[in-house]
C-alpha cells in the first residue's frame, strides 16, 4: 500500500488569489462533487442511449455486452482523468498509472481471501454447500460487469468523487459515514435487495472501500478490493453478486436462515460477512488514522489557518 493522504486546504485557498470567481465556485467541494458526477455519468448515459438505438441485428448478445462494459469502464476513466482531476480545492489524480497501481493486485488478493473466509464460515454454519461443478457461463459477465466495470466505475464515483469532495468539505469521518450510507442505499434497487442487505453493504463495503481510499490516498486498493470481492464470490464460489444470480465455477446451494446464508442476495447480506468484512474495514480505517490520513472539516481548517496567520502577524 502506497501513498500519503494530502491535507485538503480550505475551500478557495488552493488555487491562489488570482483565481476567477466562477472557478472558486466550481472548486468548492459540494459544487465540484456535482460537477464530477455529471462529468462521469453523462458519457455513460450517452453510451446507453447509443447502444439502445444501434441496429445490432444478429450480433451476439454476449459480445455486445462485453464491448459495452469495456467501453463504459474506459469512458468513466477518461472522464475522471479529464475533468475530476482538475477540480476541487486541491487538484489531484487518485487513479495514477504508476507503481501505486500495484495496490490493485494486493486488493484483489485480499478480497479473494476475505470472501473465501466468509463463504467458508457460512458453510461451516450450514448455510452453503457445493453440489458439483458449475457451467461457468457467467464468466464474462462477472469479470467484465461485476468485476471490471463495477470496480472502476463505482469506485470512481463513490470514492473518487463522492468521498473525496465530501472529505474536502466535512472531513474524513463525515465523508466515510455519508459515502457508506449512499453506497448502501444505491444497492437497495438491486434484485433481491432488502433493508438489511443495504445496511450490510453500507457497513461492510462502505467501511472497507472507504478505509482503503483513506489509507492509500488513491483508488487502486479500493478498486482491487471491489474487483476481487465480486469475482471471487460470483465466479469462484457461485454466490449471487449483490443480488445478481450467476453461474460460476461450481454449483452451490444455500440452506437455512438467510441471516447466515444471505439468501438470494448473496453472502454480502449475511451476518458472517457483516462481522468479518466490517472488522476488516475498521482495521483499514484505524491504519489510516494512525498514519495521520484524517482530514479535518473545512471550517476547522479555516479557523486553524486564521489562527496561524494571526500568530505569524504578531
Amino acid at each position: 500500500m502506497t501513498g500519503s493522504h494530502p491535507v485538503a486546504p480550505t475551500p478557495g485557498a488552493g488555487k491562489g488569489p488570482a483565481q476567477p470567481f466562477h472557478r472558486r465556485i466550481l472548486d468548492f467541494p459540494l459544487v465540484a462533487l456535482l460537477a464530477g458526477l455529471v462529468a462521469v455519468n453523462a458519457p455513460l448515459v450517452a453510451l446507453a442511449i447509443l447502444v439502445r438505438n444501434l441496429p445490432l441485428g444478429d450480433a451476439p448478445t454476449s459480445l455486445v455486452m462485453s464491448v459495452v462494459l469495456i467501453a463504459a469502464t474506459l469512458l468513466a476513466v477518461l472522464a475522471y482523468k479529464l475533468v475530476v482531476t482538475r477540480i476541487g480545492t486541491q487538484t489531484r489524480d487518485d487513479l495514477p498509472f504508476d507503481i501505486r497501481a500495484a495496490d490493485f493486485l494486493r486488493g484483489s488478493l485480499a478480497a479473494a481471501l476475505l470472501m473465501s473466509l466468509i463463504v467458508g464460515v457460512v458453510a461451516l454454519l450450514g448455510g452453503y454447500t457445493i453440489a458439483g461443478w458449475g457451467g461457468s457461463s457467467s464468466l464474462a459477465t462477472i469479470l467484465l460487469g461485476a468485476g471490471l466495470q463495477a470496480a472502476f466505475v463505482e469506485e470512481i464515483v463513490a470514492r473518487g468523487i463522492v468521498f473525496r469532495f465530501l472529505e474536502e468539505f466535512g472531513g474524513s469521518w463525515f465523508a466515510l459515514a455519508l459515502s457508506s450510507a449512499i453506497f448502501g442505499l444505491a444497492h437497495y434497487g438491486n434484485a433481491n435487495a432488502t433493508v438489511f442487505s443495504s445496511l450490510a453493504i453500507a457497513l461492510e463495503a462502505g467501511l472497507m472501500l472507504g478505509g482503503a481510499y483513506m489509507l492509500t490516498s488513491n483508488l487502486w486498493l479500493a478498486i482491487g478490493l471491489h474487483f476481487g470481492w465480486n469475482v471471487t464470490q460470483g465466479y469462484v464460489w457461485d454466490v449471487p453478486v449483490s443480488g445478481m444470480a450467476v453461474d460460476g465455477l461450481v454449483a452451490s446451494r444455500t440452506h437455512g436462515s438467510e441471516l447466515v446464508s444471505g439468501g438470494a442476495f448473496g453472502v454480502e447480506a449475511s451476518v458472517v460477512a457483516l462481522v468479518l468484512a466490517t472488522a476488516f474495514g475498521l482495521w483499514l480505517v484505524v491504519l489510516a488514522a494512525r498514519k495521520g490520513q484524517v482530514v479535518r472539516p473545512w471550517w476547522v481548517r479555516r479557523r486553524l489557518a486564521q489562527a496561524e496567520e494571526a500568530v505569524a502577524a504578531d
